[in-house]
Formats: structure tokens, sequence, C-alpha cells
């Protein structure tokens, strides 16, 4: 009888369950359920909390910890991956070390306050170091200032207090604010930086990084549309400040004010409350950090050999569907004709998105209030008796 390849190749429960803890956690509950199973592990990362230490785990490299300013002003302990290859040291580094939510307690979250500028110091850590790329993964932050804060922490001469105290700060501001912008972009230009970002959304509109993501960081629906209205001044301030060095490309077409909507329009340029945007004003090429850390562990190898991929991340909901890993994972799967299946804390998709995303099944660990509550007190265990159970239904 053919054993059944089963790749399993989750990311994080959040702060829950490491990317490599659910891996374990869904293999067990597998091979429980389906003993005769060939059962794989790929544990993966969007951008967000677990980027660094998997593709450390699929990289090797040297962790250096840091210490940089937290989201809200206070130390905050950081690490950066450096790997040496054939074109020099490149420095892989979370922003979520630096601005995590987790990093403030419940009863502070509030996003008009909290600032990204430990971002900027861990890139000028990674470029002391000695690295000639710095890729950053984004994702999970308590942050939404469209990282003025990461422009101050990188160098940019700013007035005290105006742009790396939030994103409430940022209302009303100018072009002669961002004067320094041009330099700092120069002054980093021997640096190759590149944002993985953990969501595709722009910056602005309602799926962007205020509307759509604030209130979950602790903003009221007041606050988040004065982060919104707040970003577009940034944005238009920014973008006043680099005229020259954004000019379109008139031979497209392109009329000359469309630079600026083309930076706040872009793919992940409101990811991490909108930072996507301010480390591509300082140079950095966006890319999709679910696909980036894909490519780096060798996950459509992986797939080659697998007949069935489950996947999974703590909530699954209209985000997922944005970018995240479990989304990946099925457009890479669907290339290798093979069903994905999904295992969520939470699943909050319907049937008929679920069908366009590729993914074949998705299955809850709690799918009522109390079993929610539980599946908080004992994830692992909770986990592995949901893998368990559906095991049963796909193995042969």
């Amino acid at each position: 009888m053919h054993r059944v390849r089963v790749l399993v190749a989750p990311d994080t429960f959040g702060s829950v369950l490491t990317a490599r803890e659910v891996a374990a956690t869904i293999a067990d509950g597998w091979r429980a359920g389906a003993p005769h199973d060939d059962v794989a592990q790929c544990p993966l990362a969007d951008g967000g909390p677990g980027f660094v230490d998997t593709l450390h785990a699929a990289l090797g490299g040297e962790t250096v910890p840091v210490t940089v300013t937290g989201p809200l002003g206070e130390p905050a302990p950081a690490v950066l991956l450096l790997v040496d290859g054939a074109h020099g040291r490149t420095a892989y580094v979370e922003s979520a070390h630096a601005i995590g939510l987790p990093l403030v307690p419940p009863e502070r979250r509030d996003p008009t306050r909290t600032t990204t500028r430990g971002v900027g110091e861990l890139l000028v850590a990674a470029r002391e170091a000695g690295a000639r790329r710095v890729v950053v993964g984004l994702g999970g932050s308590s942050t939404n200032d469209g990282g003025a804060g990461m422009l101050v922490g990188a160098g940019l001469a700013a007035t005290p207090g105006r742009l790396d105290s939030g994103g409430g700060a940022l209302a009303g501001v100018g072009a002669d604010e961002l004067a320094g912008l041009r330099a700092l972009r120069a002054a980093w230009v021997d640096v190759e930086l590149v944002a993985a970002t953990d969501v595709d959304v722009p910056l602005l509109g309602l799926q962007g990084a205020s509307a759509g993501f604030a209130p979950q960081k602790g903003a009221s629906p007041e606050q988040a549309q004065d982060l919104e209205r707040a970003l577009g001044d940034l944005a238009h301030a920014a973008t006043a400040a680099l005229a020259d060095d954004l000019r379109p490309d008139l031979l497209a077409g392109a009329r000359p004010s469309s630079a600026a909507a083309r930076l706040t329009s872009a793919p992940g340029a409101g990811a991490a409350g909108g930072l996507g945007f301010g480390l591509a004003l300082l140079g950095a090429r966006v890319v999709p950090g679910a696909a980036f850390v894909a490519e780096h562990v060798g996950l459509d190898d992986r797939l080659a050999a697998a007949d069935l991929v489950v996947t999974g991340e703590g909530r699954f909901d209209w985000q997922s569907l944005h970018g995240k890993v479990a989304a990946r994972v099925a457009e890479r799967a669907l290339r290798h004709g093979i069903p994905t299946v999904v295992l969520a804390g939470e699943v909050q998709v319907g049937r008929r998105e679920l069908s366009a995303a590729g993914i074949t099944a998705a299955y809850a660990v709690g799918e009522t209030p109390e079993e929610v509550r539980a599946a908080l007190a004992d994830p692992v265990t909770t986990l592995r008796a949901r893998a368990e159970r559906v095991a049963r239904t796909w193995s042969r």
C-alpha cells in the first residue's frame, strides 16, 4: 500500500508556538492518526515573528545579539543573523524583535504612540557588522508610523520627537521636515536593502496599514482614521521631498504625480504599520516575505516529493489571503498538483475564499469560544489532537 507523503509546512501560531513547534506538534499528531504515512517537516515564516529563526535553521550563519529602541522607547533585545557568501555578507533582521506587538503590554497598546525607531537601529547595527545586503522581515508589529521612526533610527536628521514618536505625531508633517531624506538615501546607497513583507497590502485605503491593522494594535476607530490621515500627510511630504529621485518614467507614459501613488499603493507598502513604505523611501526593494523564505528553504523541492501539504497559522482570516504563509504554500502546491490542508487555531475564511486561494480544506483547533480558550491554555495538546483527527480523514 502506497504511503502518503505528507509535508508539514506551517507558520507560527502567533506568540503561542514557534513554526518549528507547530510543525513538530502537527507531525506528531499526524503520525498518531496515520502511522503508516511518511511525514516531513518544513517550518516557514512570512517576514513576521520567526523570520530570523527559520532562515537560521535553513542557511546557518552567525547570530549576534544587539539592543535597540523598543516601540515605547524602552530597550529591546534583538538579533542579527549574519551569513557570508560569494557576494559578501548578508544580514537578516526581524522587525518584530524591535517593534513586535508582544513588546507592548495590552493596557499600553496605542499605535498613535509606538515608534519604529528600533528597526532603523537594526539596519545601522547590520551595516556596522559588515553587511552589504540587509533583509528585513516585516510583520507582527505594534506600530503605525509609516516607517518614519525607522528613518530617524537609520540616521535621518529630524526635529526631536516629531518623526519618532508614533503615527499620531505625523499629522500635518511637511516636506521641509523630511529635507534630509535625499541625503539619507545617498548614505545607504552602498547597502542593498530588501523588505520581506508578511502581507501585500498598500499603505492607505480600506485594507491599508491603518484601516486594516491599527485596530488589532489597540487603536479606536477614531484613532485609525486619524492615523490614515497622518500617513497620507507623511506620504505627501516624503514624495515631495524626494521629487527629483522619484521622477516617473515618462517614456512609459506615467504622469508626474504617479510616483507618490506607486509608492503608497505598492503591494507590501502597508506591512508592519507602513514600515514597507518607509523602507521603500530608503531605497529598499519590497518583496513577499513568505515567497522569500520559501525560496531559501527549498520549499518547491519539498513539495515535489510530497502527496499532500499541511500548513497553518494561529488565525486564518482575510489577512491570511494577502501574502501570508498558507496562501503562498497553496499557490506553490497547485503547481505540483497536490492538495493543501490548513490547520489553524481559528478559521474565519469561507469555502469560496478557500477554493479561490487553492486551499482544499481548513480545520480549526477551536471552533467554539470554549474550544478557543482551551487551545490557548494548552496549544500543543489541542493542536496535536486536531492533527490526529485530520490525518484519519486524509490518510489512505
